[in-house]
């Protein structure tokens, strides 16, 4: 896949989660959920390769990475203002443990980056790292779903 067919592909998934989040009236809310529904396809992208579910393809995987890069790179500006909203899920704990949620981000695009996306073996090899960053970050900040 191209790295325009997996623009294309990112773009229609974000189109969709902002239909999903049609209920959240905070506009501050409704972009980070964005933004987080971004890294979920990005690593369901990774995990699917890495698992089998998905045919490895070394472009779209290097696209997924650069992807997550970037989503964790804009994290803690999206989450900076404390604003909230019913469907949220993002807990409090945030803004009373900043430095520890930004840590996290860093953390998540430092996995990311560390990422070797050109083989199969050594995406199967990083995903563990990655994964432990995301539910790191879930475990503290995220309300169980």
């Amino acid at each position: 896949m191209t790295r325009f067919g997996v623009a294309l592909a990112l773009g229609a998934t974000l189109a969709g989660a902002a239909l999903a989040h049609d209920g959240v009236e905070n506009e501050a809310v409704k972009a980070r959920m964005m933004l987080m529904d971004g890294v979920k396809t990005a690593t369901g992208t990774l995990g699917g390769m890495a698992k089998g579910e998905i045919e490895f393809d070394a472009d779209k995987a290097g696209a997924a990475r650069q992807a997550l890069m970037e989503y964790a790179a804009k994290v803690p500006a999206a989450f900076e203002a404390q604003e909230m909203d019913p469907k949220s899920t993002a807990l409090p704990a945030i803004w009373e443990n900043w430095a520890d949620f930004e840590a996290k981000a860093v953390a998540m695009g430092a996995a990311a980056e560390a990422l070797d996306t050109s083989d199969l073996g050594w995406l199967q090899a990083g995903m563990g790292e990655l994964g432990g960053t995301c539910a790191a970050c879930h475990k503290a900040y995220r309300i169980k779903k």
